[in-house]
């Protein structure tokens, strides 16, 4: 019997009587911190579930105010405030953290577990992808869809470095009469099938390389559908039969898309899903034994750990990949992992093992040879490096202002080096913002303010939710130590009124 549906989500007689409902603490704590009114987290709560497809949710201040008191509201209600949440704190906010119950099942989800097969990875891929092209952005903002972070990430991807289990022998191909018999020949639509033409592979390798220029310039939201169709378009080609050499580069470059999407959509603020692609990249990687690339998926995974200030997660994931890669890595990527690990000590507040980790990084760059190294690890330049040391030494001097003068020294260097060139242009914005908490950590109001109408500059023309959302609550850091500050409040003023409020639709 079908469930008449109350306007809030929930079935209509799903409410408890007051009495005997306790007030829940966890979700009053969180709202307290917000500084959310209970109309605005009402709006919020309407506007997402819009985006998901949910019209049937509606909320208003009284429904917060009894949820507040207690009352359990049904899905999908709890998994949009904890996406909401964890917005709004930069963390992963969970729904038990809420004070809520989780969802009864979860739809549609898949895990992180190694190893699949090929042809689990191409269906995954082939689903989710068209999924994504679908729906957009309600794929990756429903309950089914969630951040494993902790033991339900790490475990499973521990699993990572270890050899594939050996393949079954290729049985003979049958001859047909009448068909050619060289390699990679078999029977399709009129006896034979069509042998992949060998400029096919260069031709994905170029659009690949494309997609990766696009989005340092222009932000992960300005191209994102175009690499999800372009790997969309890729499973179909992994349903053939091709030669062994063939099927390992169209899976390494299936592995290249995948990693870009998550990296999209991570960048955008689609987490979770940004997550599955990510995970998708590593699997991939794994089928076509690519221990290097998998090695970069994992870094990339954990910059999103410490995106959402889960450090111990992030340096279990690279240290996790510099053991995968310990032996085919090149300098270039052993350079990279070594400055997240610096970024994820120094979240943590060690400031020994940070340094250590980052002159590890500078040495490590200095022996790599760029034209020798994999086109998806040459972004990682000097630039690259300085951005990420300023990055990890702001982390520090938030406690420790001796890491005043090297944040601010590295920061400035990531500026000079990045203006006008054109490229990286989302990696300049992020380094005038770093520099702008830089100037706020040293009390220097006109600095801050300097360095992010720079970013906010940049944000205008790059789709980057990850830049808007940083530079908003700088701006707004700054707001509430110098409120008194015309160019200050002037700065404030400008943010609330121009810089579009992510989240925005993607491309």
């Amino acid at each position: 019997m079908a469930t008449t549906r109350a306007r809030d989500g929930g079935s209509a007689d799903e409410h408890e009587p007051d009495g005997g409902r306790q007030p829940n603490d966890r979700l009053s704590a969180w709202f307290a911190r917000s500084g959310w009114s209970k109309g605005e987290l009402a709006r919020q709560v309407n506007r997402h579930a819009r985006a998901m497809s949910a019209p049937h949710v509606s909320t208003d201040t009284s429904r917060v105010r009894r949820w507040l008191d207690g009352e359990q509201p049904r899905e999908p209600i709890p998994q949009i405030l904890a996406e909401l949440f964890t917005r709004r704190f930069g963390r992963v906010v969970s729904i038990d953290e809420l004070g809520l119950r989780e969802p009864d099942e979860p739809h549609g989800d898949f895990g992180v577990d190694l190893p699949w097969t090929f042809e689990t990875v191409v269906e995954i891929l082939g689903e989710y992808t068209r999924g994504d092209l679908l729906l957009g952005r309600q794929e990756f903002v429903g309950p089914s869809l969630r951040l494993a972070a902790g033991r339900d990430l790490v475990e499973p991807l521990q699993r990572w470095s270890a050899p594939l289990p050996a393949a079954p022998a290729p049985l003979p191909a049958p001859i047909v009469p009448g068909a050619g018999v060289g390699a990679g020949a078999g029977v399709g639509r009129g006896g034979r099938r069509p042998r992949l033409p060998a400029s096919a592979t260069e031709h994905l390798h170029e659009s690949v390389r494309l997609f990766r220029r696009w989005d340092m310039q222009g932000g992960g939201g300005l191209r994102r559908k175009a690499v999800i169709g372009q790997l969309n378009a890729l499973t179909d080609l992994l349903r053939d039969e091709h030669p062994p050499a063939v099927r390992a580069r169209l899976l390494g470059l299936t592995a290249e898309l995948a990693l870009l999407a998550g990296w999209m959509s991570y960048d955008t603020g689609l987490q979770p899903g940004a997550q599955k692609y990510m995970v998708l990249a590593l699997h991939a990687a794994k089928e076509c034994d690519d221990a290097p690339f998998g090695a970069n998926v994992l870094g990339v995974m954990s910059r999103q750990m410490i995106h959402y200030e889960l450090a111990e997660d992030a340096l279990e994931l690279i240290h996790l990949a510099q053991y995968g890669s310990r032996d085919t890595g090149g300098a270039g990527l052993q350079a990279m992992l070594y400055t997240l690990e610096g970024r994820a000590y120094a979240a943590l507040g060690d400031t020994d093992r940070c340094r250590r980790a980052l002159g590890l990084a500078e040495q490590a760059l200095a022996d790599s040879r760029p034209h020798t190294e994999p086109d998806w690890i040459r972004y990682f330049n000097r630039a690259e490096l300085l951005c990420e040391s300023g990055h990890a030494y702001r982390d520090l001097a938030y406690t420790r202002p001796a890491f005043v003068a090297p944040a601010k020294e590295r920061l400035s260097e990531t500026v000079r080096l990045l203006l006008g060139t054109g490229e990286f242009v989302r990696s300049l914005a992020l380094a005038h913002v770093g520099l702008a908490t830089v100037f706020l950590i040293e009390h220097d109001p006109a600095g801050a303010v300097e360095q992010a109408t720079a970013a906010l500059e940049i944000a205008f023309r790059v789709r980057s939710e990850r830049l808007i959302v940083r530079l908003r609550r700088t701006v707004e850091a700054l707001a509430g130590r110098f409120p008194a500050d015309p160019a200050v409040c002037e700065l404030a003023a400008r943010v609330a009124r121009e810089l579009p409020e992510a989240p925005f639709p993607t491309a």
